[in-house]
């Protein structure tokens, strides 16, 4: 991914928020004389990681459907890039100032890739299933008790591929209007939080940006 100065992230905690917040990623593959695999998948972290720990050298968990094809290329091909993104927010000339202008597009993303390995076993692989409902759920202001449903999980696991990504490079683009005056910043914002085309995830981070600048 082409990144621009002006459009980093403020800090590895944003990384870390945005990865955790758009947890469920496209999970691509090399695949020589024919197009890449690329996969949705959701991911989860350590919960032991930190707001600011840095994400190279953690190892991060995932699962597919064993009927998906893709997991069985992993031990020939173990490198993957994982990429994680907000929407993609049309931001149109009629939030600039006047004068001659073009839309864009804000948004923010985060690229890790790193190395795949299969998790053997029924038994890890449940717990990686109960760990996704618990990080999920975790978010929730109350959680759903999975206890009562743990036979069919025993059941849906064998039909579930489970699998961990130590990370070993990550790149990041938070493209947030930055660049604009405050004033206009703020149109944009607006249009993107109340206009014909809204995009809630893009303005959490704007007034993101806009607080940690104030």
């Amino acid at each position: 991914m082409h990144t621009y100065e002006r459009y980093q992230p403020r800090s590895q905690a944003d990384i870390n928020r945005l990865v955790r917040e758009h947890a469920f990623a496209v999970l691509v593959s090399p695949r020589p004389g024919q197009p890449p695999m690329a996969p949705h998948v959701q991911v989860i972290l350590p919960p032991d990681v930190g707001p600011d720990d840095p994400l190279v050298g953690v190892t991060l968990r995932a699962h597919m459907g064993r009927a998906n094809p893709h997991w069985q290329h992993f031990r020939d091909r173990p490198q993957v890039l994982l990429v994680h993104g907000t929407s993609h927010a049309y931001v149109t000339p009629q939030s600039y100032d006047p004068g001659p202008t073009a839309p864009t597009l804000d948004y923010a993303a985060v690229h890790l890739t790193g190395r795949v390995e299969l998790i053997e076993g029924e038994a890890r692989t449940l717990d990686l299933l109960e760990a996704t409902v618990a990080a999920f759920e975790g978010k929730r202001p109350t959680q759903w008790d999975p206890a009562g449903s743990r036979d069919l999980f025993a059941r849906i696991v064998r039909g579930v591929v489970a699998f961990q990504i130590r990370v070993e490079t990550q790149e990041a683009m938070f493209k947030l209007s930055q660049d604009k005056s405050e004033p206009v910043r703020l149109r944009v914002r607006d249009d993107l939080a109340d206009g014909p085309a809204r995009h809630p995830d893009v303005v959490d981070w704007i007034d993101r940006l806009e607080e940690s600048s104030a």
